[in-house]
């Protein structure tokens, strides 16, 4: 059966080895099912070589069939890419895999082809079988003259790398999560892209290619063409004529080019402009042993890390990228556009003893082009041989950006660890524990790992800073809330966030972990100082970003300030795209409306995030609290009833609930949501401290004065044992106890918590709206003193609101 297109004799040929034939007929099963795909796909015949006894295992001295010259003339070649294929001195890979890029390579179209979405394919289509050594990989690279890129069907689970069957047993189990009848799909369709280019001409990806030229003869008149094209002999005067009105085109064109640089239109030189965003795609893991894939995390981790750490560049977080560890990730363009990058790095490596290989590539994401890549191969001896090729990966990816190197960021990026390979093995693992406990928190084995492993790190090297910064967020997160209101609440964070800046003053981590510490302990000022170290470490530190914006610019009592706040909100949304973003996007519409109160502007971070999780309950929680903040109560328990239905055990929905019904002063509405909410307290054994005063209010509303007097003396309790001890909830407690005061007609008591409320630079909007509404003011809501407060903390809002605005028109926003 002929191609598609005349000169070639058939449209894809499969060349494998024959012993990946021989177990279970894996490749002519492959063969069958791509060719029933195909004919779903096409709507002309698609012809298929596929020899059925190919002459696996002649070496290169052996005679070849003439006739498979001919074969080779096909669109597009398909190796099937085993652990014996890529074998020099075999058939398949001397005179069919090499032969087909050398002669492709001369024909009219070229080994490379440009697709019409704009991206290039290789008419080489590996269908790989076998996850590959790094030797291997290279091998094949090299013959190809680019990277090893086709459709896997590889079936992973512990200790088996197999061909992925039609009909699998357990195909949960399968650790690259593919599925046979997706990967023939996939084969399909990018056979169909490669030829529908091909067939369309649009298929040149460099120059065109020169027309054959004929060695030096005479024509037969006498005059001699020297070197002249075959079908320029019959048609010279309008080549002439053609070359002329293309020079003159030419001239023109850079005349008017020099006429625009000359006056000032850079335009057309944009991509010199070309944001340094990045986006570091998780490494494989090529090694046969999987429990070598902490090994690999950490390398990547370092690597990001320092590209963190250059000013220039916009790198995203590590929780970016997760989401395209699947071997099922789209297309390098795709993720570029989802994660709003302008770069990409991907990498592999193996570990086999005390050995690594390393293949690491820097890819422009709108074209695919390659700008840098280079395998490692490294024997580890040391810390240094590993630190020393992260290092100077960061910096062949600026060199190849053109990004300048500050150099105390080359400091930063140098910096040694431990030279104890044990220590850091040991940290290695357990960082990789963390990261599996912060992926699922219920995962508290993970969390025990980590901790043990952390441990065993600085038994190794009792001067390694990142281990005693792991201990720490191990007992951030185990202790928290049962050390809450301890004399030495988190006071072993502190001493361990000192201990790592002992040793490494320059810990971008270190330096957040104490920033933390300080806003728990109600130290803004001090909290501020760290958080600025923290980004100055490291300028793409998402969480610092968020942290300082969220607790220290819209919620701390002295240091309030919205404009900053939303600049480093929006700079948190920037450099992380993974699962937090929706939480982030939220966050950034509270800020808005909640404190600033822009009610349009923060529907519209809202509707993102909806975008990218959909309707969930918080989604219409968020809305609710706009609502709310604008004091439209009604509307929000609307909008919370709907989440109600869906879960009636949520405890903080319980609470929000009841306080908007507090806030209308329906406290009969209010009692039920008020029960199950004290109910899911004992359940949750945590307390949530400011909802005491509203759980009173209601009790005693509905006259159950015992239940009301024991909320009202728990309320009082909690805030002042807060304000004594400095805890991040004493932004709150001067107005709890002025609430309660007032509703116990203790007005000396009173004015003097809600004169300390007035203390607060800037007045967020639900503080307005609380002071205005608050049953519990409602004996002194006539006082002048009250208006007097009340007024003050109008104007504070109104002037950091019309701030807000200024900068949003001065933002074009």
């Amino acid at each position: 059966m002929a191609s598609l297109i005349q000169e070639f004799e058939y449209d894809i040929f499969i060349s494998y080895r024959q012993k990946d034939n021989k177990y279970d007929g894996w490749v002519t099963e492959f063969v069958d099912n791509l060719k029933k795909e195909l004919e779903a796909t096409f709507k002309e015949e698609i012809s298929v070589y596929f020899d059925i006894n190919p002459h696996d295992g002649l070496l290169e001295t052996h005679d070849v069939d003439a006739s498979l010259v001919d074969k080779l003339k096909c669109l597009v070649f398909i190796p099937i890419i085993s652990r014996t294929y890529c074998d020099p001195k075999s058939f398949a890979w001397e005179h069919e895999l090499k032969a087909f890029v050398e002669q492709a390579s001369n024909d009219k179209f070229g080994l490379r082809v440009k697709l019409l979405g704009g991206n290039v394919a290789n008419r080489v289509l590996p269908v790989r079988i076998h996850d590959l050594n790094v030797s291997d990989v290279g091998l094949f690279e090299s013959t190809i003259g680019g990277v090893l890129r086709g459709v896997d069907f590889i079936y992973k689970s512990a200790g088996v790398n197999r061909p992925l069957r039609a009909s699998e047993d357990h195909p949960q189990d399968n650790l690259n999560k593919t599925y046979y009848r997706d990967q023939i799909n996939k084969v399909a369709n990018a056979i169909e892209e490669i030829i529908s280019s091909l067939e369309t001409g649009q298929s040149k990806t460099g120059e065109e290619k020169a027309e054959q030229w004929e060695p030096e003869r005479e024509t037969g008149k006498g005059d001699k063409r020297q070197g002249l094209p075959r079908k320029a002999i019959s048609n010279q005067k309008s080549r002439k004529w053609l070359i002329m009105m293309i020079s003159l085109v030419m001239f023109f064109a850079g005349a008017f080019a020099l006429y625009k640089i000359l006056k000032g239109d850079t335009k057309s030189f944009d991509i010199a402009k070309l944001e340094k965003s990045i986006a570091v795609l998780p490494f494989i893991n090529d090694s046969p042993d999987q429990e070598n894939t902490y090994f690999i995390n950490g390398i990547m981790d370092e690597i990001l890390n320092n590209l963190q750490r250059i000013k220039e560049f916009r790198v995203l977080s590590r929780t970016s990228t997760e989401q395209y560890r699947d071997s099922n990730k789209p297309t390098i363009p795709k993720i570029a556009k989802e994660l709003d990058v302008n770069y990409i790095v991907e990498g592999s490596g193996q570990k086999y003893g005390n050995k690594f290989v390393l293949r690491v590539q820097l890819i422009a994401a709108n074209n695919e082009k390659h700008l840098w890549g280079e395998s490692f191969e490294q024997e580890i001896r040391e810390t240094s041989d590993i630190i020393n090729l992260q290092s100077q990966i960061a910096k062949a990816i600026a060199e190849a950006l053109k990004a300048t190197i500050t150099p105390e960021e080359k400091q930063l990026i140098e910096k040694k660890g431990t030279i104890n390979l044990t220590a850091y093995d040991f940290y290695q693992r357990g960082k990789e524990e963390y990261q599996n406990y912060l992926s699922d928190i219920s995962n508290t084995e993970a969390l025990r790992k980590a901790e043990q492993l952390y441990k065993k790190a600085n038994e190794y090297d009792s001067t390694f800073a990142p281990a005693y910064i792991g201990f720490a967020n191990v007992y951030w997160q185990k202790r928290f809330y049962k050390d809450y209101f301890s004399k030495n609440f988190l006071d072993s964070v502190l001493i361990l966030s000192d201990i790592a800046l002992s040793f490494d003053d320059q810990s971008a981590e270190a330096h957040l972990l104490k920033g933390s510490y300080y806003i728990e302990r109600d130290k803004p000022d001090l909290a501020i100082l760290e958080f600025d170290k923290a980004i100055k470490y490291n300028p793409n530190y998402w969480d610092a970003y968020a942290l300082i914006s969220y607790q220290i610019y819209f919620f701390s009592r002295r240091n309030k300030d919205f404009v900053k706040g939303l600049e480093y909100s929006e700079k948190a949304v920037r450099l992380n795209h993974g699962k937090q973003l929706p939480q982030l996007l939220r966050i950034l519409g509270s800020q808005y409306v909640w404190c600033a109160g822009f009610h349009e502007k923060a529907k519209y971070y809202i509707e993102e995030a909806f975008k990218l999780d959909g309707d969930t309950n918080a989604y219409r929680f968020q809305l609710a609290e706009g609502e709310t903040a604008f004091q439209n109560y009604n509307k929000a328990i609307e909008l919370l009833n709907k989440n109600y239905v869906r879960d009636s055990t949520d405890v903080i929905l319980l609470d929000f609930l009841a306080y908007n019904y507090y806030m209308l002063d329906q406290s009969k509405e209010a009692l039920e949501y008020v029960r199950k909410f004290e109910d899911r307290l004992e359940e949750a054994s945590w307390v949530y401290y400011s909802s005491m005063k509203r759980v009173g209010y209601v009790y005693w509303q509905n006259g159950y004065k015992k239940e009301a007097v024991h909320w009202f003396d728990k309320q009082k309790e909690v805030s002042e044992k807060a304000l004594k001890m400095g805890r991040f909830y004493s932004i709150d407690a001067n107005y709890d106890l002025a609430a309660v005061y007032a509703f116990l007609g203790d007005k000396k008591n009173c004015y003097k918590n809600l004169k300390e409320v007035a203390k607060v630079n800037v007045c967020q909007l639900w503080l307005l709206s609380s002071i205005k509404d608050e049953p519990l003011f409602a004996s002194i809501r006539n006082d002048e003193e009250f208006q007097q407060i009340a007024g003050e903390m109008e104007s504070k809002y109104q002037a950091e609101h019309e701030r807000v605005r200024k900068w949003l028109e001065e933002q074009g926003k």
